[in-house]
C-alpha cells in the first residue's frame, strides 16, 4: 500500500503567528552574540570521547542557570526536562558533547575574523551543542509552549564518535528514566540547514588479535610471526567481495605490533570498520572477517616452527541499520518547516546517535544546527555563524509543531 503525507494538527505558518514563538524566532536573531560566546566557552572545554564530564557539568550548569531543573544521569548525559503536562510523552531535542580531537589548551580554539570559530569539534559538535543552549534559553525567556501536548527533554550526550558507540544515546532510549516516554528524536550533528537524515548507516568494529611467543629475528627465525599473521589475514579480507543488493565499505583503521625491527614481535593488532546499509550485509562481511582471521593465522603456524600463533576477534562496536518510514509525523513536521522557511532540503543516510531510536523503532531524525562548517575530525575544522539563525528557527518552529500535537503516538508496550 502507498504511503500518504500524515496530516498535521497546525501548519509552520500558524504556529509561528503565536504569541511567545514569533518572539522566540526574533530571539535568535537578537541574540547571536550570546549564541556564539556560548559556543566558543563550551567548545574550549575538552570532551574527548569518554572524558565529557568536564563540559557535561558546563552545560548542566548553564542549563540551570536558564531555569531549567537539569541533572548528569548514569550515563554522563546531562539532561533537562520541560515539563508542560506530567502525564504526557516527551520529545527528545539531543546533541552530543564528544569529540574526536580535543583542543590541548584553550588557545586552540580561535575566533578568526568575520566570527568564524576554529579548531577541534567547533562544528561536530559544537554547532549543536551551542543550538540546544539557545532553545533552552528562547523557551525561558519567552515561554511560548505553554499549551504543549507533549514535554521537551534537551540532551546533550556522551559516546557518540568513534569507539563511543552512541552509548549515550543507548542509555537515554533503553535505560533512563525517560526511556519509554520518549515518542521522536530530533538529533542536532553538526552545521548546515540542507539534509535530514533518516536513514541510518549500520557498522561493526572489531579489534583482532594475534599473540605469539616473540623472540629475535634472526637466532629465533622460523618462529610464528603475529604480524605476518595479521598482514594475511588483512589481506585475505580486502580482497573479500562485498554483497550484492546494498552498498557496504570495509577499512583497516589502524595496524599496531613489535617493538623493534630485530624483533619478532609478540603480538600485534589491528582495528576493522565495516558499514553497510543493511544489518544483514554486515553479518555477511563479519562472518568472512572472522573467516580471513583464521585462515591467515593457520597459513602463519603451517610455514613456521615451534609454538603457534593465536588469534582473538572482539568487537568494539556495533550501530544497527535501520530506516525512518515515509509516513514519519517527524519527516512531515521538518518538511513542511523547511517549505515555510524557504529551505531546500535532501534526505540522506549516515551513522549518528538516531540509529538507536530508530531501530527501536522510534521516530528520529538528525539535521545541522545552521551556520557552515567543513573540516570535521581534523585540528582544522571550522564553523561559520553566518545564517545559524535560519537553523535555529528551523528547529524551534519543528519542535513547536511536535511539541502542539504533531508529534507520533508512543507505540503500545508489549
Amino acid at each position: 500500500m502507498a504511503s500518504t503525507v500524515p496530516e498535521l494538527a497546525l501548519s509552520p505558518a500558524v504556529i509561528a503567528a503565536m504569541d511567545g514563538v514569533r518572539e522566540c524566532l526574533q530571539f535568535f536573531t537578537r541574540e547571536k552574540r550570546w549564541i556564539n560566546e556560548r559556543h566558543l566557552e563550551l567548545c574550549r572545554i575538552p570532551a574527548p570521547t569518554f572524558q565529557e564530564q568536564e563540559r557535561a557539568a558546563y552545560l548542566a550548569r548553564l542549563l540551570a542557570e536558564l531555569g531549567h531543573e537539569a541533572q548528569i544521569d548514569r550515563a554522563g548525559n546531562a539532561v533537562a526536562a520541560v515539563i508542560y503536562d506530567r502525564s504526557a510523552p516527551f520529545v527528545a531535542l539531543t546533541a552530543h558533547m564528544d569529540t574526536v580531537l580535543a583542543p590541548r589548551t584553550p588557545g586552540d580554539i580561535a575566533l578568526r575574523p568575520g566570527g568564524i570559530l576554529a579548531g577541534p569539534g567547533v562544528a561536530d559538535n559544537g554547532a549543536g551543542l551551542a543550538a540546544l543552549l539557545a532553545i533552552a534559553k528562547a523557551l525561558k525567556s519567552n515561554g511560548p509552549l505553554r499549551e504543549s501536548t507533549h514535554n521537551l527533554l534537551l540532551v546533550a550526550n556522551v559516546g557518540e564518535e568513534g569507539e563511543g558507540n552512541l552509548y549515550g544515546m543507548r542509555y537515554l532510549c533503553q535505560h533512563s528514566s525517560y526511556a519509554r516516554r520518549i515518542c521522536a528524536y530530533l538529533v542536532l550533528d553538526g552545521a548546515a540547514t540542507d539534509h535530514i537524515t533518516t536513514q541510518a548507516l549500520g557498522s561493526r568494529r572489531f579489534e583482532i588479535l594475534v599473540t605469539g611467543p616473540g623472540g629475535h629475528s634472526w637466532s629465533d627465525y622460523g618462529m610464528v610471526n603475529p604480524v605476518h599473521a595479521l598482514a594475511r589475514a588483512i589481506a585475505l579480507f580486502s580482497d573479500t567481495p562485498l554483497p550484492d543488493g546494498w552498498r557496504s565499505s570495509i577499512n583497516v583503521g589502524t595496524i599496531e605490533g613489535g617493538s623493534s625491527v630485530n624483533s619478532i614481535p609478540g603480538q600485534a593488532r589491528a582495528k576493522v570498520d565495516i558499514r553497510s546499509e543493511s544489518n544483514r550485509a554486515l553479518d555477511q562481511i563479519v562472518a568472512a572477517l572472522e573467516a580471513a582471521v583464521q585462515q591467515g593465522v593457520e597459513e602463519e603456524n603451517r610455514r613456521s616452527s615451534g609454538a603457534s600463533a593465536a588469534c582473538k576477534l572482539r568487537e568494539i562496536g556495533a550501530r544497527p541499520a535501520a530506516e525512518l518510514g515515509p509516513d514519519s509525523l517527524l519527516l512531515a513536521c521538518l518538511r513542511a518547516v523547511d517549505g515555510h522557511l524557504g529551505i531546500r532540503s535532501h534526505l540522506d543516510r549516515a551513522s549518528t546517535d538516531a540509529n538507536i531510536p530508530l531501530a527501536l523503532g522510534r521516530e528520529a531524525v538528525t539535521i545541522g544546527a545552521g551556520g557552515l562548517g567543513g573540516g570535521a575530525h581534523t585540528p582544522a575544522e571550522w564553523f561559520n555563524p553566518e545564517g545559524r539563525d535560519l537553523g535555529l528557527k528551523r528547529i524551534f518552529l519543528a519542535l513547536a509543531m511536535l511539541l502542539h500535537g504533531a508529534a507520533p503516538r508512543l507505540p503500545l508496550e508489549t
